[in-house]
């Protein structure tokens, strides 16, 4: 297989099968050159996710017995996918689906990890985010770099790509189970010494995104110290990452 896109899903009965839909049409041409996978990964939803997933025809539907949050349920995704690259995005959509070729193409040219970067100069916010949500964006990019978590990549982006041998180490290492999650996994990225690159996008910022800017910030704050925390007390693999210059792998 040559790609599997991963599409963490809470309470998103809705409108899941447009998504896995349009997954489908916008990666016809990999499915037809390799193949692609779409794994759904129903997050405790209580709703009818995971059945209109199975009858929009996705290959595989992951089914969390309780609400994790979405690390768990990329990592649950992962477990399950047989794809030489793994991607994920989120499914609202934010990011049209036709962009994970450029990521799968990059993971596919050496890369270890290919994100997408809102901050890049060629990319475009078809629509705005709100100004509470770019400043706790901005807030999480502070926060970030005091607590020395890697490069100042744009984290939050939902929308990365793995090779396979990334895809095992970074299960194997991986904790956090909410939002946090993509900051560990960069930041673990770096630890590790693997080639990460940034990628420009087109984001769509819908306001019926699944996020709390307020209680989920608060919780992301915490787990972020709980991230530095953790380093310092060497419950991650070994620092590679002085050798490449990379800051954040103190600990």
């Amino acid at each position: 297989m040559r790609l599997s896109v991963i599409v963490p899903a809470y309470r998103e009965a809705d409108r899941i099968g447009h998504t896995v839909a349009t997954l489908r049409d916008a990666l016809a041409s990999v499915d037809a050159s390799g193949g692609v996978e779409i794994v759904v990964v129903d997050d405790g939803s209580g709703d009818g996710t995971a059945a209109a997933a199975r009858a929009a025809g996705a290959d595989l539907v992951v089914e969390l017995g309780t609400n994790r949050g979405k690390g768990e349920a990329v990592r649950a995704g992962m477990r399950a996918t047989s794809g030489e690259v793994v991607a994920f995005t989120d499914a609202d959509l934010a990011y049209a689906p036709a962009q994970l070729i450029d990521l799968l193409e990059e993971v596919e040219a050496g890369s270890d990890v290919v994100v997408g970067d809102r901050h890049h100069p060629d990319s475009v916010a078809v629509t705005a985010p709100t100004g509470l949500r770019r400043a706790g964006s901005v807030a999480v990019g502070v926060l970030r770099a005091v607590l020395m978590l890697g490069r100042g990549r744009d984290t939050q982006c939902g929308l990365k790509a793995f090779s396979r041998p990334a895809v095992a180490a970074l299960l194997e290492a991986s904790v956090m189970d909410r939002f946090s999650f993509d900051i560990e996994v960069l930041f673990l990225a770096d630890r590790l010494g693997m080639e990460v690159r940034q990628v420009p996008v087109r984001v769509f910022n819908s306001d019926e995104s699944s996020v709390r800017v307020v209680s989920d910030g608060w919780e992301l704050v915490l787990d972020m110290c709980r991230i530095r925390v953790r380093a310092l007390l060497g419950r991650y693999p070994a620092d590679k990452s002085r050798r490449r210059g990379v800051p954040g792998g103190r600990g």
